[in-house]
């Protein structure tokens, strides 16, 4: 699961190209600039895409908050009496599953930023395709391998996609998700079972590490579907050259 570049959105499209007598000339400026203007529309997509996966992340944080808060509150009112229990019980379900949509939204928003990267890099090929000294000046991806996709995203070049997917902010928020589902599995079995605390904690551990594996196998396989656009593309402009 890529995470996302600080590419910045310019302030508008770009200006038209000047006219000139020479028919190639003229062709050369038109077809760059419909690059950039297809370029330009990326970058808003992804600033849209950034802004989306922020506020979605905010709003899951602010909510785990306040809700931490009201047990913290009720717990002291009630000296993690029952009522306490039946209160978590009620108000953490809710948080948990605010927090898995949270995830599964933040995955298919970088699985459309690896999309729009892609893009991108294609365009800069095109570039250089019109102008191939332009080559010196990117410093960005222009292929649309995997290495050079990550070299848009920042990533250093030999860097681990494992390393790498373990910061990104769906994991991020994959953690969070299972601590809300073994502290619910915990209250839970209290309740249930008057199991002592020690046996608990162990259950706790096992769901935590079990919701890790489910959310991040979720991410996974979502993200591999996104990689295999390229795929399905190339099989897709295959078909139409076979025309």
């Amino acid at each position: 699961m890529p995470g996302m570049t600080m590419e910045r959105m310019p302030e508008g499209p770009p200006a038209t190209a000047p006219v000139t007598g020479d028919p190639d000339a003229a062709h050369r400026a038109l077809r760059v600039q419909m690059l950039a203007t297809e370029h330009w529309s990326l970058l808003a997509t992804r600033s849209l895409s950034w802004n989306e996966s922020f506020s979605r992340a905010g709003m899951f944080l602010s909510l785990l908050s306040g809700s931490v808060v009201a047990l913290a509150l009720v717990a002291q009112a009630t000296s993690f009496g029952d009522a306490f229990a039946i209160f978590a019980l009620l108000l953490l379900p809710v948080v948990l599953f605010v927090g898995v949509a949270t995830f599964l939204r933040l995955v298919e928003i970088n699985n459309e930023d690896y999309v729009w990267v892609l893009g991108m890099n294609r365009l800069r090929r095109a570039y250089l395709e019109v102008d191939p000294d332009l080559a010196r000046h990117f410093i960005t991806g222009t292929a649309e391998d995997p290495a050079s996709v990550m070299l848009t995203y920042g990533t250093h070049a030999g860097g681990s996609n494992f390393g790498h997917g373990l910061i990104t902010t769906p994991t991020t928020i994959a953690f969070v998700d299972a601590m809300i589902a073994a502290v619910l599995a915990s209250i839970a079995l209290i309740q249930l079972s008057k199991m002592p605390m020690a046996p608990v904690a162990v259950v706790g551990v096992l769901v935590f590490l079990g919701a890790i594996v489910v959310l991040e196998a979720i991410g996974y396989r979502s993200s591999s579907h996104a990689h295999a656009v390229k795929t399905i593309q190339e099989g897709q402009a295959a078909a139409e050259h076979g025309r």
